[in-house]
């Protein structure tokens, strides 16, 4: 990334909450030509300077957020029957995906080998009924819709990030590496953030010492100071997903640009055109991201979320925009 002048780079006074980094903004690449076919093209993309949380928003932070307004998220509610015709009444209870691990090798090429739909799985109870966040307190909350995010930002004062400031802001003032930190995905056996080890879906080595989520800070914080930007957890962003190619053809005058909000009808799934429900862009990778199936442990590295679906193994940080004179 081109440096910038130290009036660009130096925060616009102090962080306006506590534990929020300055990140400077600038050009750099976005997307890549060399990795999985949704990142392509590689692109410029300026981006103007923002604050941005140091962590993933925990389980205590989302409780306080919880205990003060009595949000109740998508995956406590029932879903409405008219939205999902056909649907089977059990998959209509309150639910959320979770992940279920095998105890052998398993065909990889469908991952109902791996993921469930569990009644009574919410952020409370991450595994389903009888799991609590009890000693989780300072994990990433988890099975969090979109609509749940953009409650939270809305009564905390903050943001949810476009994928183009969630990856200018991964990569920390590094460019053209391999990873985050990088060309080594464990650079002297250090490990860097929380993925899989170990062959995927089945074996779990936790060599990084975590077979799920890990408390928020663990590992490394990159350049500008985030931490688990990358791994622990899958990031929403307030884009909707769109391929890159589409988003150069609608830009105007030929200038390759990220429009905050991108196109609500491009997000819908072509392989399911019957089904009208959107998709936004997630960053970052999760635990469960592994050398053997899913490398996407890379700032570049995105994927279509439904807004109604959760996991878990997806959260979310936020960031406030400086307010312009």
């Amino acid at each position: 990334m081109p440096p910038l002048p130290e009036a660009l780079t130096k925060p616009p006074g102090r962080p306006p909450a506590k534990d929020m980094v300055w990140i400077p903004g600038g050009t750099f690449t976005m997307g890549s030509d060399h990795h999985y076919a949704e990142e392509a093209p590689a692109h410029s993309v300026t981006v103007d300077g923002f604050w941005m949380d140091k962590y993933l928003v925990t389980n205590a932070q989302f409780q306080k957020f919880v205990k003060a307004t009595g949000h109740v998220t998508l995956a406590e509610r029932p879903a409405n029957p008219d939205h999902y015709p056909g649907a089977k009444t059990e998959l209509l209870q309150p639910s959320s995906c979770v992940f279920v691990k095998p105890d052998r090798p398993v065909d990889k090429g469908s991952h109902y080998n791996w993921w469930a739909y569990i009644a009574g799985a919410n952020w409370r109870h991450p595994e389903g009924p009888g799991s609590t966040i009890k000693g989780r307190e300072n994990h990433p909350v988890v099975h969090v819709a979109y609509e749940d995010v953009a409650a939270y930002a809305q009564w905390i004062g903050k943001d949810i990030p476009t994928e183009a400031e969630w990856e200018f802001a991964a990569w920390g003032g590094r460019e053209n590496a391999e990873f985050a930190w990088g060309d080594e995905l464990h650079p002297n056996g250090k490990m860097m953030a929380n993925t899989w080890q170990g062959e995927f879906p089945w074996q779990n080595l936790k060599t990084d010492g975590y077979e799920g989520t890990s408390p928020v800070g663990v590992f490394p914080p990159n350049g500008y100071g985030l931490y688990d930007i990358i791994g622990n957890t899958w990031e929403w962003t307030a884009d909707w997903y769109q391929e890159h190619n589409q988003i150069k053809q609608d830009a105007c005058c030929g200038e390759r640009v990220n429009p905050r909000g991108g196109n609500l009808e491009a997000s819908y799934d072509p392989q399911t055109p019957e089904i009208k429900i959107p998709r936004k862009v997630i960053k970052g990778g999760s635990f469960l991201c592994a050398p053997s199936y899913c490398r996407r442990y890379r700032p570049p590295a995105r994927m279509a979320q439904p807004v109604d679906t959760s996991t878990c193994h997806l959260s979310f940080r936020l960031i406030v925009r400086p307010s312009t004179p």
